[in-house]
């Protein structure tokens, strides 16, 4: 029986059977992307459309040319679906042009309707008929169907949120308590998964579209790319700047073969003591040769080399597991936990437990 894979849970921890909102498929069959649809109205905010559209754009393809760091994850392909694919001004005197028109025949994983914003004197009832119609068409589907802040609106028009809890703007509770009094409103959360296996999403302010990007990025495509996809964007706590996002620096491209015999080596044993003297032994050259070769190569000094590796390869066992972190320290190389704190920090910029915390649970508390 093939194993599945699927963004909902990790792959191997998946058991055959499982359910999964409909996002599962057999590893052997060409995984295809998640296809995403970002609704075009004139109300809409076109910041959140393109942002989304950007967002889901890098999924499974920058990380690895940020950082050289191969990666395995489901692609996304977002599309804006609007009724013509003409130029429209918003209401914030932006422009949005859509790309796919809503006749045209296409099944979408996800919906998103972003924040909606009426002219003095507007409402939600009565409007969007033709976008509810395809909306509620892509339901019938299975799709889910998501909102960012008072997007929700547009939802809870076509009838998708009655007897569900949602949430929206706080702003907008006077119009869902006289327009939509069956939602069963949750102005204090962020993130509001409700309905048979969350195919319904909402989100809260204008800024939860970056919780949502990343809730169903996890939800597709896997916790460990929703947490690549917060670092490349700097999204979460920056109150300490961006060290805590970054990553080990992508290595120069260059053709020295000694060297890149080494770079694979040490992939594999950065752990041991003494490792740019064992890095040297295995090179054949003297220790000057080596070093200065090595720097000239890769644009690292090889000591700097290896901690980067131990830094990075902690940050993920920070992130994936609940291991102590003096043992993450040992696993990694250090036998003195206080050395691999001072390091860490010096690094990141913060400490190792601060870091478990922001990242290991990124998504969840998107959540």
């Amino acid at each position: 029986m093939p194993v599945i894979v699927c963004g909902s849970v990790e792959p191997d921890s998946t058991k055959p059977g499982q359910t999964c909102h409909g996002a599962c498929m057999p590893i052997s069959a060409p995984i295809r992307p998640v296809a995403v649809s970002l609704v075009a109205v004139p109300e809409v905010s076109a910041m959140i459309v393109y942002g989304l559209q950007e967002m889901f754009t890098c999924v499974g393809t920058v990380w690895e040319a940020l950082t050289g760091e191969k990666t395995e994850s489901r692609l996304m392909t977002p599309r804006i679906v609007g009724r013509n694919t003409a130029p429209m001004r918003t209401t914030f005197n932006a422009t949005l042009a859509a790309d796919h028109t809503f006749t045209e025949q296409h099944r979408s994983d996800v919906v998103i309707v972003g924040d909606l914003v009426f002219e003095e004197g507007g409402g939600p009832v009565g409007r969007w008929k033709e976008e509810i119609e395809w909306i509620r068409e892509q339901y019938e589907r299975g799709a889910i169907i998501c909102s960012v802040c008072t997007g929700s609106m547009m939802l809870a028009e076509a009838k998708l949120l009655d007897n569900r809890e949602a949430t929206t703007h706080w702003s907008a509770q006077r119009t869902f308590k006289e327009c939509y009094p069956r939602v069963l409103l949750r102005p204090e959360r962020v993130l509001v998964p409700s309905g048979l296996e969350h195919r319904i999403v909402t989100g809260g302010g204008g800024a939860s579209w970056t919780e949502l990007g990343l809730y169903l990025i996890a939800r597709f495509c896997g916790d460990a790319e929703a947490r690549r996809i917060a670092k490349v964007f700097l999204l979460g706590d920056k109150s300490d700047g961006q060290l805590p996002f970054a990553a080990m620096a992508r290595p120069k491209q260059h053709e020295d073969v000694v060297i890149a015999e080494s770079q694979t080596w040490i992939a594999d044993h950065y752990a041991l003591a003494n490792p740019v003297s064992n890095m040297v032994e295995q090179s054949g050259l003297s220790q000057r040769t080596f070093k200065r070769r090595f720097a000239k190569s890769t644009g690292y000094a090889p000591l700097d080399y290896v901690q980067s590796l131990r830094i990075e390869e902690a940050k993920q066992m920070l992130e994936t597991t609940d291991d102590a972190i003096d043992d993450i320290a040992l696993q990694v190389g250090y036998h003195e936990p206080n050395s691999f704190r001072r390091l860490f920090k010096r690094t990141t910029g913060i400490a190792p437990n601060q870091y478990r915390i922001r990242f290991k649970n990124v998504v969840s508390q998107s959540a």
